[in-house]
């Protein structure tokens, strides 16, 4: 694998990541306690392995700039930046969800969960928008 391949990579794990939250939530909601912890735990991984990938990328290539103008730069750029402010909100919320969870602190979990699970798959799927829009267009 080279550092152009790198993307396509983030893409997939944003995709699953998005899916195992999804997975994850309609596990809970089913009450299926054990399998909901390990596939949040798999998209917590997945997660953590994006951000890696995602930040030893930028160190090599830099920034990445969106060439189309017009509307679609407007688009992309209201994508982008709703994705970034919402991915550094993610990070703590995310690991605080998990601590809580794990220690035992079920209703303080459940009360962040509700506010993390859409933040998080909101910044999965852009994650993914925002790799189309930018590698693919």
């Amino acid at each position: 694998m080279e550092v152009r391949d790198l993307p396509t990579l983030n893409a997939c794990l944003n995709s699953l990541s998005a899916i195992l939250l999804v997975i994850g939530y309609v596990l809970i909601r089913r009450r299926n306690f054990d399998a909901h912890k390990k596939v949040m735990l798999a998209a917590f991984t997945t997660s953590t392995l994006f951000l890696t990938s995602y930040l030893i990328y930028h160190y090599q290539v830099g920034s990445v700039r969106f060439q189309h103008p017009g509307a679609i730069r407007i688009v992309y750029l209201t994508i982008l930046l709703t994705h970034t402010i919402l991915a550094v909100a993610v990070a703590p919320l995310a690991i605080t969800t998990l601590y809580r969870a794990w220690t035992g602190q079920l209703a303080r979990h459940r009360k962040l969960a509700r506010i993390t699970l859409p933040i998080w798959l909101y910044v999965s799927v852009t994650g993914v928008v925002v790799y189309l829009m930018l590698y693919h267009l």
